[in-house]
């Protein structure tokens, strides 16, 4: 275990291997008074956990692979989506300083045009009403030069720019955009935040394919409602609601 150097400015450490960041850093959690954006690095995940019960493909040393802690005891359960808005809104911000065509696959997948680039999974603890604790699980295909799983969609910075980039140096400006968005929730200045997610969405324009229980369907997004619901309208402008898993994106 590796411990950053001191120009980090979030609390780092940084391993070889690890099960799952999110599964590491709940065990640490449980051991050591833990400081808030405390993050995790792995070089290589033998089991990383994602929605929906998947696997995340990832070389060793060529991706980004972390967790973080965050304490937002200020914030209602039924408030708890804003955690998953500002972390997709910091990671896609900083993808758009090395590509266009970012965007926010809801809930909070990062999506490179029709491909995706970035997991996210967040998982909360409660206390009474409020959260208590948050750790939010990451992995962002950077170095990888060619995906070889199941999955249907991949795709790295490196195959989008043809360029190699630093991982920590993409983590610290990503961990200085969520710090930045985290305290910006704390001052309860949660309108602009709700803006620029819906603005960030992807597919945010025209009609798209969706797949529910019923079958195929195409829509629009409307909205996202505060708890997290997407509201969609189909060709027969009836409103539709969803919460999470409750409803697929047919991708081309």
């Amino acid at each position: 275990m590796m411990l950053s150097p001191d120009l980090f400015p979030v609390p780092l450490i940084h391993i070889s291997e690890t099960n799952s960041t999110n599964s590491y850093l709940q065990t640490f959690c449980a051991k050591e008074k833990t400081e808030e954006f405390t993050t995790v690095a792995a070089d290589y995940q033998t089991s990383g956990r994602g929605q929906r019960g998947n696997s995340w493909e990832s070389e060793p040393h060529k991706n980004l692979l972390f967790s973080f802690v965050l304490f937002p005891e200020f914030l209602e359960a039924r408030r708890q989506f804003l955690i998953s808005q500002i972390v997709s809104l910091a990671i896609k911000e900083e993808l758009d300083t090395y590509t266009d065509d970012v965007s926010i696959k809801w809930p909070n997948d990062i999506y490179w045009k029709e491909k995706k680039i970035c997991g996210i999974l967040i998982e909360n603890d409660l206390m009474g009403r409020n959260i208590s604790r948050s750790i939010a699980g990451i992995g962002i295909n950077i170095n990888q030069e060619e995906f070889h799983s199941p999955a249907p969609n991949p795709v790295s910075l490196y195959q989008i720019t043809g360029k190699q980039y630093d991982i920590f140096e993409v983590l610290k400006n990503i961990m200085l955009r969520v710090q930045s968005y985290y305290y910006q929730l704390k001052k309860n200045d949660t309108s602009s935040i709700v803006t620029h997610y819906e603005k960030s969405l992807f597919r945010k324009e025209g009609m798209h394919r969706y797949k529910d229980a019923n079958g195929e369907f195409l829509a629009r997004i409307v909205y996202v409602e505060p708890e997290g619901r997407l509201i969609l309208e189909d060709e027969r402008q009836i409103k539709r609601g969803y919460m999470f898993k409750e409803v697929e994106y047919l991708l081309k």
